[in-house]
Order: C-alpha cells, then structure tokens, then sequence
C-alpha cells in the first residue's frame, strides 16, 4: 500500500490534478491509469495496485481483476486511543440512546405520532446531509451539480439498483417502530442482534465469503441467547399501553433479515464501481424517499389527509428522527477508525445501557432467563469479531 506522499508508479492516463485531489482526500476512489500489467486504483490517502489474473490457478478462463496481495491490508489512520474511545463512546450511545428513545414516544406519549411519516422525514433529512458531505467532498459547487447530474439525475439505472434496497430499509425501519411498539427496549436490543446472523448468512450466500468455525459457533450461540431472551420476556410495570410481544419478535424477524440483505447488497453494489459513498447514499435515500411516500399514503394517507402530516410530533419524536439520521450517518463515518472488537464492546455496551435505562424509565423487571441470555449474545458478538 503507498500512502498518498509515495512516489506514485507510471501509469498511463495519469491525471495531474485527479492525483492531487485524491490524495488530499477530496476525490473519490477511481481509476486513473495502467501499468506494468496492472491496473492502479487511488483512492484518498492510498494507492491499491489491481492484478489480472484468468481463470483457477493461472489457467484458462475469463479474466478477472484482483488487489495485489502486497496491497490488499487497508491503509490504517494513526488515531490516538483517546479518539478510538471518543469513536465507541459515541456508537454505543447512539444505538443505546436511539431505541430507549424510540421506546419512549410509542408507549409513553399520549398522542401517538404516524411511524411511517417519520421513516419519511429521516429519509429527507439524510438526503440533505449526504449532500453537504458531497459539496464538501468535490470542493465546489460547480463540481457537485456535475457529479449530480452525471451519477444521480442522469443515471435513471443505477437509480433503479438502488431501489431495490431502498424498499428493503424502508420495511426494516417501519419494522423497527413497530417492534419496540410491542417489546421493551433491552429485549429489542438484545433480539435485534440477529443481523449479525443474517448479515452472514447473506454475506456467503452473496458475496461467496466463507466464516471461520469461531464464527459459525458464535452465531449459533447468539441465536440460543436470543432463545432464551424471547423465552420468558421480561415485564416493563410502567408501560400501560397494550403490546402484542409475538407480533413485536415478528416485527424484528423481518427487520433483521432486511438488515442482512439490504446491507449485503448494498455493499455489493459500492464494490461493483468506483462510484462515491456519498452518490451512491444521495442515490439510496432519493429512492427511499419515494418508497416510503408510497408506505406513507397506503398506510395511514387518510388519517394523515385529517390530522396532518405531523401529528403527534412532540420534541422527543423530532429527538428520534435527528438520532437516526444524524447518529447514523455519523457513526458510519467514525466506524472506520475501529475495529471488530471494539464494534462488538460498543454493541454489548448498548445491550446493558439499555437494560439499565428501561429499568428506570420502564420498570423492566430483570429475569434470570434474560440475563442469562443477554449475557450469551454480549459473549457471541465478542467471539464473532476475533481475528
């Protein structure tokens, strides 16, 4: 791996000013020359060297491009420790923070906002973000309406690709709602690690990656914590609206494997071009937001046409919807300077923050099954993330 200060190899078609701004980190991965039998991809701060190889071994074949095996180890950012702890302070807290969050405004508050509208304005809400983080990557205003016009207005194809994990969020995310509508937050924090299974699964159905057998048995353990979580829920005494446990553990069934799908494709989809993360997310949300308008009318378009669009918006629902699009775009951008195990303390972390906080909020009464059961998913997520 060269860094961005390196002697970069002759290549064709090499692109003075391209260089300069990727290597000042404000371009996107793209290909910008060949040589010496290989292709160079630049990406901010790093250059990765592409090899073509035929076939199996050597032999004949199609011809597929490869990284180097002397470049395929990612380029590490010289972080302090202080800021890796900054980095898991902050994923721990948006994740346990959201869903107490959440919680709260679906049995607390007394007029019940329309789930489905939210969905909506954090999709909008992203959509802006991504792109400022766009303006901010191209450096200028002219280079963002050309690098919009090119990958996103006049791209109705790619548009179309991503509509299809666009509608796959938009069902995991009202999902969400009405599972912690119908469950306690620490038991939806505990079930919901579920995508981890999933996400593998897909991950070897999909991208043809292989788990080690740590791994295997890990998952297989996370799914018994899961067991014996659901087995015995446990009772929240200071909840008094009606809940339905069945349909909230359905709910999160159908979140979690939309989770593992649209995660796996999206990925794909990131890997399959050198496209920006950022266009590819403008590209996501357009079509999310036309998906969950259409959620948003068949699902309560004729209570909405009486009482309104917000309804029920109260500032600890606009509290959420700013937790799920700021806190989510944020802790994707921090999630690159951790590492697996650090990925997996902060998803324990947010298990036991939770528990504590529907314990004082929610009278949560604690059972043994439950602990016993959380305490198998803390352990299998740790196990999961080893080397």
């Amino acid at each position: 791996m060269l860094a961005a200060n390196e002697a970069v190899p002759k290549c064709g078609g090499v692109e003075p000013d391209a260089l300069q701004d990727i290597q000042a980190g404000r371009s996107s991965t793209r290909w910008f020359g060949a040589g010496g039998g290989a292709l160079w991809a630049a990406a901010p701060h790093s250059m990765v060297r592409w090899e073509e190889r035929r076939g199996t071994a050597g032999g004949p074949g199609p011809a597929v491009l490869e990284p180097s095996a002397s470049t395929m180890t990612p380029a590490k950012e010289n972080v302090s420790l202080l800021f890796k702890l900054y980095c898991l302070t902050v994923m721990t807290l948006v994740a346990a923070t959201y869903t107490v969050a959440l919680r709260y405004t679906r049995t607390v508050e007394t007029e019940l906002y329309f789930s489905t509208t939210a969905v909506c304005v954090t999709e909008v809400i992203k959509l802006f973000l991504s792109v400022g983080i766009l303006a901010k990557e191209t450096g200028s205003l002219t280079k963002l309406i050309t690098s919009l016009k090119e990958n996103v207005f006049g791209s109705a194809k790619e548009l179309l690709k991503l509509s299809v994990p666009s509608v796959v969020y938009a069902v995991q995310n009202n999902m969400a709602f009405m599972a912690l509508s119908n469950l306690d937050a620490a038991v939806y924090q505990v079930t919901y690690q579920l995508k981890i299974p999933c996400t593998a699964l897909c991950t070897v159905l999909m991208l043809n990656r292989t788990l080690s057998k740590l791994q295997w048995f890990s998952v297989f353990m996370l799914c018994g914590g899961v067991i014996l979580v659901q087995w015995e829920p446990a009772q929240a005494t200071k909840v008094q609206v009606e809940q339905n446990p069945w349909l909230g553990f359905g709910a999160i069934a159908v979140a979690v494997f939309c989770s593992g799908f649209a995660g796996v494709y999206f990925e794909k989809v990131l890997k399959s071009s050198d496209t920006s993360l950022w266009v590819r997310n403008i590209q996501l949300y357009l079509s999310g937001i036309v998906v969950n308008l259409f959620v948003v009318y068949m699902s309560d378009g004729a209570k909405i046409l009486e009482k309104g669009f917000f309804y029920g918006y109260t500032y600890y629902v606009w509290f959420v919807v700013l937790l799920a699009s700021v806190g989510g775009l944020y802790t994707s951008v921090v999630v690159k300077y951790t590492d697996n195990i650090m990925k997996g303390f902060s998803a324990a972390a947010a298990i036991v923050l939770s528990t504590v906080a529907s314990v004082i909020l929610f009278g949560l009464q604690i059972t043994v099954t439950f602990s016993l059961g959380a305490l198998l998913v803390c352990i299998s997520i740790y196990l999961y993330g080893l080397p």
